[in-house]
């Protein structure tokens, strides 16, 4: 078993009993009541594990000690099973044939057999014990066991003139165990709150159960016993609010320890059907119920069966009620949604036409804006159209004039020569004209003012291909034959005579170039021209 940890401590078993509200505390039971399978399947590991065991090859003592031990874990959660392992003790401490054994395992037997309200089989089991054989430890149990088993006889008769005899034998025997027991011990304070409690010491079962639930050792299921007594002192001194929230930790205690045989949720489930929070009292006599049937103890199932037909009429009620309040909820709602509907149709034949009057007004606008589209990408072409032939124009006249310059130098210094009648100084002018260079000229100005234009042209054009079919210039080269091709192609030449002329090249050396470009780039040769015209310029 689990102990505490110091948040839960905190939150759930704090030693005032006021330190959380009722409110907050229904909340973290309802959210421990969602883990409960998970506990209960925990729980049930455990066991298993235990089990598995039993099946290496372990002396008689360790066979006596694990079947023990499977036994505590069974206690709490299921009567058939604990008084299965009970018995099997019994007979494990007949194999050791060791006296202590056998009457602590005759205890274990009576204790179950007392849980699930068998008195006379507890008798016959508690009459063959022999006291003497026992540790002293287990004669305390034995006392407690004795005392317990006369205080719930007279819970069972509910006879005042036998209630007196048996009580007063209780607490004989809880006189013989306080006597026994190690001073302030778990088991000291146990039996004296127990006894203080039969005999009405309100005062002093309050200070035994106080000292006990504040012992940060407790596990689950000692905290949830000693809470939910206490809570039974709070209720008897008319000190609801601290009663109802030590029963509540009192269940989440009981949960957490998967424990089936407990009193904590039906108790709760009681005390919240006389607060009239029905919701919640059927949820929780449900769960009470769920944990004896688990348990397998009749007495406790009936129990739990007085008050579940009880609440679940309430309930039932509660429910036929809601579902007459829903129908005429339902039927004012129907009312208004018929009104609604008439509205609704009103309303969409009014859209329909107003939709109709939208759609013609976004087509209208759908198509203005195509056309605006339209009219910006051709006044973005006529713009760069304008720069290109600006540019070019300027570059024209600049070129003429230079060309006029040289022509009105040649004439004049051959017409000075012819007057002189200096015939070889005017071959030797002539012969100094290189043609060539003069090209070149020409062509590097053009290079110019194209790269001037459009100065991410080579960039554009190399995307064209792969990086190993990509163009390199020499360094201070702008443009070479082939790209000079394709940028007149960019200025909206594509004649192949013409750009033939412009680049003084046959036609079939312009057609070879283009071919031969073309064929490296992973542009179809329909398509790279026009991803040409789509270079951007400056």
């Amino acid at each position: 078993m689990s102990k505490f940890t110091i948040s839960l401590v905190c939150l759930i078993i704090a030693c005032s009993p006021t330190y959380a509200s009722t409110d907050s505390l229904f909340v973290v039971l309802d959210k421990t009541l969602t883990k409960k399978k998970e506990y209960t399947q925990k729980k049930l590991s455990k066991i298993s594990n235990l089990k598995q065991k039993l099946n290496d090859d372990y002396s008689e003592k360790e066979r006596y000690k694990i079947n023990r031990q499977i036994f505590e874990e069974y206690k709490g959660i299921s009567f058939d099973s604990s008084l299965t392992y009970a018995n099997i003790l019994q007979e494990e401490a007949l194999k050791l044939n060791e006296s202590s054994k056998i009457e602590e395992s005759k205890i274990d037997l009576a204790f179950i057999l007392l849980s699930a309200g068998m008195f006379k089989e507890t008798q016959e089991v508690v009459d063959r014990i022999n006291i003497k054989d026992l540790k002293k430890d287990s004669k305390v149990t034995y006392f407690i066991l004795k005392a317990r088993y006369y205080y719930d006889l007279c819970d069972f008769v509910r006879n005042n003139n036998y209630c007196d005899k048996y009580t007063n034998l209780g607490n004989q025997f809880a006189d013989s165990a306080i006597n026994l027991s190690v001073p302030q011990s778990y088991s000291y304070h146990f039996i004296s709150g127990l006894k203080n409690l039969r005999s009405g010491n309100l005062d002093k079962a309050y200070e035994d159960y106080s000292l006990l639930i504040q012992n940060p050792e407790l596990t689950d299921h000692q905290y949830a016993i000693i809470a939910s007594t206490l809570s039974y002192v709070y209720e008897q001194k008319n000190e609801a609010e601290k009663s109802v929230e030590l029963l509540i930790k009192a269940a989440i205690a009981d949960i957490r320890s998967a424990t089936k045989e407990n009193i904590a949720m039906f108790k709760l489930a009681d005390y919240l059907f006389k607060k009239n929070d029905n919701k919640r009292a059927y949820s929780y006599i449900q769960e009470a119920m769920a944990d004896a049937e688990f348990y397998s103890a009749r007495h406790r199932q009936f129990a739990v069966g007085t008050l579940l037909p009880i609440i679940g009429g309430k309930q039932l009620k509660l429910v036929e009620e809601q579902r007459s309040l829903i129908f005429k909820y339902a039927t004012a709602i129907t009312f208004l949604t018929l009104v609604i509907i008439i509205f609704i149709v009103i309303t969409v034949k009014q859209n329909k036409k107003l939709k109709l009057a939208q759609a013609s007004i976004i087509k209208a606008n759908s198509t203005l804006r195509e056309k605006n589209i339209e009219l910006t990408d051709v006044n973005l072409a006529i713009r760069e159209a304008n720069r290109i032939k600006d540019e070019y124009i300027g570059y024209y006249f600049n070129v003429n004039s230079e060309y006029i310059d040289k022509i009105e130098r040649f004439k004049k210094s051959v017409s000075q020569r012819l007057s002189a009648k200096r015939f070889d100084d005017i071959a030797q002018i002539i012969e100094r004209i290189d043609l060539k260079k003069e090209r070149e000229d020409l062509s590097v100005g053009f290079d110019k003012v194209f790269i001037k234009l459009f100065p991410n042209f080579l960039e554009e054009f190399n995307k064209l291909f792969d990086k190993e079919d990509q163009i390199v210039l020499p360094e201070g080269q702008i443009l070479n034959p082939e790209l000079r091709i394709f940028a007149l192609i960019r200025l909206g030449i594509h004649n192949n005579d013409r750009i033939a002329k412009i680049l003084n090249f046959s036609v079939n050396t312009v057609y070879s170039y283009k071919t031969r470009i073309k064929s490296k780039s992973y542009i179809s040769n329909e398509e790279f021209e026009d991803r040409i015209m789509e270079i951007k310029g400056e």
